[in-house]
């Protein structure tokens, strides 16, 4: 059985790491995003995701500065994501010390990216990044973009299932609905986002406590889990979450 792995997110914003109750509203700052880089690191983080959360919505790309001196201060897989929308801006976030890249709203409007990016780079390097919310209308979960303030009308589920087949080596799963809630992951959206696929899924959006993670990787069916202010805020810490799934289990890395 494959480890499952701890992630801490960095949404970063102007610079700093910022923490929302809900995607982009009700705003807290966490500190700066190269001190906890490498405080994360140090603390056993199996990898660690850096999200330039208002890049695509204010049209740049991403902080390049902020990407390079993160990266001098890990040793362990660092992805990226906000702001791409071509392949030249893979390759500049890889060259800049990124292990991985994450892209979203630019994979829903160009998906043929998701597949340059692969053929180009490597599927390991390519992460898609999927924001979910539960339509009760259609009972189905929709594909949202733009930080969530534009739906697509995608199906979630369909949506994976067509960027696993693009060539994706990851998917970046978080629940709109979940997020910024502290009372855990979208159990059931992930487990079927997790049975659909066969490549890795990476829950997010929810996380409040450790027994979170023990649920996401058992019911939610998870390859990995991320979280952001738990960690940020010293909630709990990534030695107690992993040697409480140790106690529990579930094999961790």
């Amino acid at each position: 059985m494959l480890t499952k792995r701890i992630i801490p997110c960095f949404d970063v914003k102007d610079g700093r790491v910022v923490k929302f109750q809900s995607f982009l509203t009700n705003q807290r700052d966490a500190g700066d995003p190269v001190e906890l880089a490498r405080f994360y690191d140090e603390q056993g983080a199996d990898e660690l995701v850096l999200l330039d959360i208002s890049a695509s919505l204010e049209g740049r790309s991403t902080m390049m500065d902020i990407v390079r001196r993160t990266a001098e201060q890990v040793y362990i897989p660092f992805t990226v994501g906000g702001g791409i929308s071509s392949v030249d801006d893979i390759r500049e976030i890889l060259k800049a010390g990124a292990d991985k890249v994450s892209i979203n709203t630019s994979a829903v409007k160009n998906p043929q990216l998701v597949a340059e990016g692969a053929k180009r780079f490597g599927q390991q390097c390519i992460v898609v990044a999927i924001d979910g919310r539960y339509d009760r209308n259609k009972g189905d979960w929709e594909v949202l973009i733009s930080g969530g303030r534009v739906s697509t009308g995608l199906s979630v589920i369909e949506w994976a299932k067509k960027v696993e087949s693009l060539g994706a080596g990851e998917i970046l799963l978080t629940s709109f609905d979940q997020d910024g809630q502290r009372d855990g992951y979208d159990l059931k959206l992930t487990a079927l986002v997790s049975e659909a696929v066969s490549i890795p899924v990476i829950a997010s959006g929810g996380a409040g406590k450790k027994e979170h993670f023990y649920d996401v990787f058992t019911e939610g069916k998870a390859d990995a889990a991320l979280a952001a202010s738990i960690f940020h805020f010293k909630e709990t810490s990534i030695g107690e979450v992993k040697n409480y799934l140790k106690s529990k289990g579930v094999p961790i890395r």
